[in-house]
């Protein structure tokens, strides 16, 4: 059976590792059908830093509402990003920030993928 980097190379290593624990009992056909689900869901670090620096400097909370977390967004926005700390510290952690998003949706999409096992057979 082939690792998920093989359907996905741009995947970290904590990511991968994460990814790889999901979908270790899946199939060859499985596996390709929740790399393309993940793809499609996944947030690149990249583009999250991107975020964390208009949060910072134009938007403060943009990046919590790039990222799903819509309450967290609105109290940054209102409160000056809890004058600039709240969004400082997002900056220096946009990676955790993106990984823990990203493994909600993974385990969403597997998740997912086992009920539509289950009712299949």
């Amino acid at each position: 059976m082939p690792h998920i980097t093989h359907y996905m190379p741009e995947l970290s290593e904590p990511e991968s590792t994460y990814i790889e624990s999901l979908v270790g009992r899946m199939t060859h056909e499985q596996r390709y059908i929740f790399a393309s689900a993940y793809r499609q869901r996944r947030k690149d670090p990249h583009t999250v830093l991107l975020t964390s620096i208009v949060g910072l400097v134009a938007v403060p909370g943009f990046q919590r509402f790039w990222l799903g977390q819509v309450g967290m967004g609105f109290l940054l926005l209102f409160t000056w990003g809890l004058l600039l700390v709240g969004s400082i510290s997002d900056l220096v952690r946009y990676k955790t920030l993106v990984l823990m998003y990203n493994q909600r949706a993974a385990l969403e999409i597997a998740n997912n993928m086992q009920i539509g096992i289950r009712t299949e057979t």
